[in-house]
């Protein structure tokens, strides 16, 4: 029987080896030809730092889930490890499932360490939060690395009605850090058909902190920041500069538009939706990328135009449903995976249950989105908008 050195020896003698100079210079070239790397320590190695730009797979996870992370079997793969060797043995594993262009790193990520070139530490979770979130985890789009994005990500929702509470219920479940919401209205009987952020025990306790209270005793992990005020010319910069994303549950044009300006001044991607009666729709809107709300309604309505749902109604449970959505899109946008909204409007009829896709164009002449972002002009429009 051979030993582990003679076998080790035959195993690479049937495989490909890369210096960690080799493998820097792959990870440099264009992103369509750079390799798939794979790191395969333990989570204890993997904590300790990782390279750039590697998916991590524990050895004993690689021949489970190497076909989520490499879909394509044509796909350069570089695999390294502390020091070389299991490295090597994964590379005579996965090439016996048909990979066609797999390497093994020599001298592993202690070479690489050693050769002076950059590696990153993960962000680490605590045992806690690998058990909340681990069918997140269990994710390939989403892993550790997608988790702790999550985690470090600010969100504001504009509103803490009927969109904002699916929205935020789902947002804050799934682990993002940081959630803020705007709202300056008071919990009323007549919200607690959709709302489900609120309950008749908080009759007349401002909605944004009947929400801290819900979802902070949802997801202990989330630090809510309440605004309670109506957002106006004077404040919009400063209260939604510091978030990554804005959900857009507002309930009236005024606040549409000028939530619009600001974030194109800003660069802020908005996620809108909008319900009535039996119908709702959604999009993205990200500046630079696609159109923005100005591109669909270049022009707020006159009034008496532009009937609320206050004043028209709405099914209970359409916001729940639109809602939903808007939290997919604003994880999505966060994580850096999927396809976004942008440009399209996703628009949902309930009494037909019905979904219908419209192709939105930006206009280059759009009055907001075609000027530079230190030209854009905000102003209130309540003088212009039934609210």
């Amino acid at each position: 029987m051979p030993t582990f050195n003679e076998l080790l020896s035959q195993v690479k003698s049937q495989i490909h080896e890369v210096s960690v100079e080799a493998t820097q210079a792959h990870l440099k070239a264009e992103a369509t030809a750079a390799p798939v790397l794979l790191d395969v320590r333990e989570r204890d190695e993997y904590e300790q730092g990782f390279i750039p730009g590697a998916q991590w797979i524990p050895r004993g996870f690689l021949e489970l889930k190497v076909e989520d992370a490499v879909p394509s079997r044509d796909q350069e793969v570089i695999i390294y490890c502390a020091g070389g060797t299991r490295s090597a043995l994964a590379a005579k594993s996965i090439t016996e499932l048909g990979y066609t262009k797999v390497s093994s790193m020599a001298g592993g990520f202690r070479a690489w360490k050693n050769a002076g070139f950059a590696f990153e530490r993960p962000r680490v979770l605590t045992p806690e939060q690998l058990k909340r979130y681990s069918r997140h985890i269990m994710l390939p789009e989403v892993g550790e690395a997608g988790q702790g994005k999550l985690l470090d990500a600010k969100v504001l929702f504009l509103g803490a009605g009927g969109l904002g509470s699916p929205s935020s219920l789902y947002i804050a479940a799934a682990g993002v850090g940081t959630i803020g919401m705007v709202d300056d209205d008071v919990v009323d009987e007549s919200n607690l058909q959709r709302q489900v952020l609120h309950n008749v025990e908080r009759l007349g306790m401002l909605k944004v902190e009947s929400a801290r209270k819900t979802l902070q005793a949802l997801n202990p992990d989330v630090n809510f920041v309440a605004h309670a005020t109506r957002l106006t010319a004077d404040n919009v910069l400063d209260i939604i500069k510091d978030y990554d994303l804005i959900v857009d549950g507002a309930d009236n044009f005024p606040t549409r538009y000028l939530l619009n300006d600001a974030a194109l001044k800003l660069g802020k991607p908005v996620i809108h939706a909008s319900i009535f009666r039996f119908e709702g729709q959604m999009t993205t809107f990200l500046p630079t990328e696609g159109p923005c709300y100005r591109c669909l309604y270049p022009d707020p309505p006159p009034p008496g135009m532009s009937p609320s749902c206050q004043e028209a109604g709405v099914l209970g449970v359409l916001p729940g449903l639109v809602g939903c959505v808007q939290a997919t899109e604003a994880l999505k946008l966060i994580l850096g995976t999927g396809e976004s909204l942008s440009g399209r409007l996703l628009m949902f009829d309930a009494l037909g249950t019905k979904f219908r896709t419209l192709k939105l164009r930006k206009d280059p002449e759009c009055r907001v989105c075609s000027k530079k972002p230190e030209e854009i002009e905000l102003i209130d429009y309540e003088a212009f908008c039934s609210i």
